[in-house]
């Protein structure tokens, strides 16, 4: 079971949102707030798989909620749900601790995948921002500089590459063959030895690298 909390200050939009959640078998609403600060507090507290966050909120964006929870609930996954269909949103959101962004006019059962794919580790972008902001990580990349990138091993690039591809930990292990326990470990020492904790900064360092290409 997944457990979620829910941030947003349209109060209609947010209850309609746990009703529609509740009639999932392996989603549970555990929290919600409509504002940014007690959002923080509530997700500290009750530690949600992940937290899904609007951008504009009182007190502390979406995007500001993220970066913070970072430190006090680094276990919480955050998708931000809104309705700024901006580039600029998207890839400052990834870069401030989020691995969701996705926009409101998308379906329900998109809103589902999404949360599901956050949850298992996964970056999820809604379809029309996924070439943009791709195209400004690759941009990012450049701007940042070059580097071998052997500070990885042959496997932990092979995994890293997987990763960014958006596979999820079981799908890598079927597909290379060792234990679901082994990749979650392998993708540990990876973001240990780069000092990167966000998929969003894998796809960045894995693309500077050319570990994986577009």
């Amino acid at each position: 079971m997944i457990t979620a909390f829910l941030a947003d200050d349209h109060q209609m939009f947010r209850q309609g949102l746990r009703t529609l959640l509740s009639s999932t078998k392996d989603i549970q609403v555990i929290g919600e707030a409509s504002d940014g600060q007690e959002s923080l507090r509530l997700i500290e507290e009750l530690q949600p798989e992940v937290a899904v966050l609007d951008i504009a909120m009182p007190g502390l964006t979406g995007i500001e909620v993220a970066r913070r929870l970072a430190r006090v609930a680094p276990q919480t996954k955050n998708l931000i749900l809104t309705m700024h269909a901006d580039c600029f949103y998207a890839v400052e959101a990834l870069k401030a601790n989020a691995l969701g962004f996705m926009l409101k006019e998308e379906s329900f059962d998109m809103l589902i995948d999404a949360i599901r794919a956050v949850a298992a580790g996964n970056m999820f972008v809604s379809p029309t921002l996924e070439k943009p902001v791709l195209k400004e990580f690759v941009g990012l990349a450049k701007q940042t500089g070059g580097g071998s990138g052997n500070i990885l091993t042959e496997r932990e690039r092979e995994i890293l590459q997987l990763v960014v591809e958006g596979l999820t930990n079981q799908e890598i292990s079927k597909k290379l063959c060792i234990s679901t326990s082994t990749v979650d470990t392998h993708r540990k020492n990876i973001m240990a030895k780069l000092d990167i904790h966000s998929i969003a900064g894998l796809v960045k360092y894995a693309i500077r690298h050319k570990i994986v290409t577009l």
